[in-house]
């Protein structure tokens, strides 16, 4: 079919991959929409709405190691289904109560942040990484993140329409539905036959060594750091959007507009970014990304509010807003091989978590503290300028083990 997939069994996971990222990213970025429903359904504050979000990204980042240490054990597929029961009890206890004060944070924070560690990106990507070879690695997890994309444009404009015709709580039961597909295909999420590209030192590799070696990387933690950036960003973006533009007097569907076209755009955007790192250095991509997100933020906010500026916006922040995902899983399996490699970029993601934590929390804080989103916008740019530099000097050259059983 393609002939970058190198056999039956990589095209079935790709597949899976696809579907699982499509549904679980989909879903997730739709959250933002449903503030107001809840500031007037429930009496949550923004603040207490941020905090939902993230604790939702804390959780998220803390089990993504966790769930991708059981998928590098056990199987991505056992990791996922478990990940999807999770995320149906959140979404259950959400509209059918309590839910209301902890009860609150319990279910959009912890339960829905926990089963994000497993559904969304992390274990997904990687587990496909697994199956395909450093020269096409990249592609590979760009058509699965560029799938988040398509769930990214049609879910906030389906959630939108769901939200006017029937209210929150209906939405909510249709989201059930997905997350019931979502366990069905994560059962075809399965395991590589054998780890592509690999040594018998890299395959005796023990889970302590690895992590060992991969903080003693200057490298890896340069990534770790410059991933938080990107959590920061999209988050803050995704989470406050429509309180942003209903500040700036563009309510209604501004916001849904912008998030429907950072979807849509993110899919040119995550595919030309996996075709790119198979012809020039993953850590400059990321270094040329992160100075086009701070341009992109400073055009946006320092320009006069209008459906045109909300367009473009939404179109340039989109060709950049998953476009981080495959050089980072990229380098990190060309460094590191496979075997760990569900854990290894969990960890990374786990930084991009607290990022996102930062970006949730401190937009709602600078809203009811100064009445303006705008801290939160410089802090943005601020973090894609640091980000820039980290990323340059990383030295994306694969380790080799000694075989000690020689």
């Amino acid at each position: 079919m393609f002939n970058f997939i190198p056999n039956r069994l990589a095209l079935i996971v790709l597949i899976s991959a696809c579907s699982i990222i499509l549904i679980s990213m989909g879903l997730r970025q739709t959250f933002g929409l449903f503030f107001d429903a809840f500031e007037k359904g429930l009496g949550v504050t923004r603040t207490e709405f941020g905090l939902a979000i993230g604790i939702q990204m804390l959780f998220w980042g803390f089990f993504a190691p966790i769930f991708g240490l059981l998928a590098d054990k056990f199987g991505g597929n056992k990791a996922v289904f478990l990940g999807f029961l999770i995320f149906a009890l959140g979404i259950f206890m959400l509209y059918s109560g309590p839910n209301t004060g902890i009860y609150f944070q319990l279910a959009l924070g912890v339960l829905v942040g926990t089963a994000l560690g497993a559904t969304a990106i992390g274990v997904p990507v990687s587990e496909v990484g697994k199956h395909f070879p450093n020269e096409t690695r990249t592609i590979a997890t760009g058509v699965v993140t560029a799938a988040a994309s398509i769930g990214y444009f049609l879910s906030p404009l389906l959630t939108k329409y769901s939200l006017v015709e029937f209210e929150w709580e209906q939405t909510l039961k249709y989201f059930m539905i997905f997350i019931v597909l979502g366990l069905a295909i994560s059962i075809f999420l399965l395991p590589a036959k054998t780890a592509i590209n690999s040594s018998q030192a890299d395959r005796d590799q023990t889970f302590l060594s690895a992590i060992k070696e991969a903080f003693s990387h200057k490298g890896y933690v340069l990534l770790v750091l410059g991933f938080f950036v990107c959590g920061f960003q999209i988050t803050l973006v995704g989470t406050h959007i429509p309180g942003y533009m209903q500040d700036r007097g563009m309510a209604g569907w501004s916001a849904t507009i912008i998030l429907a076209l950072i979807g849509f755009f993110n899919i040119f955007g995550t595919l030309g970014m996996g075709y790119l790192g198979t012809k020039y250095k993953k850590k400059n991509l990321l270094s040329i990304l992160y100075a086009l997100r701070a341009l992109s933020i400073c055009v946006f906010i320092f320009s006069p509010p209008s459906m045109l500026n909300s367009i473009i916006f939404g179109i340039t922040f989109g060709l950049l807003w998953l476009s981080t995902v495959p050089p980072t899983n990229g380098i990190v399996a060309q460094i590191f091989g496979t075997k760990y490699l569900s854990t290894l970029f969990g960890i990374v993601f786990l930084c991009h978590q607290f990022g996102a934590f930062a970006g949730a929390f401190l937009g709602g804080y600078f809203f009811d503290t100064y009445g303006s989103y705008d801290y939160a916008w410089y802090m943005a740019i601020a973090l894609s300028i640091l980000a820039t530099i980290v990323h340059y000097p990383i030295d994306e050259t694969r380790l080799v083990r000694v075989d000690n059983t020689l």
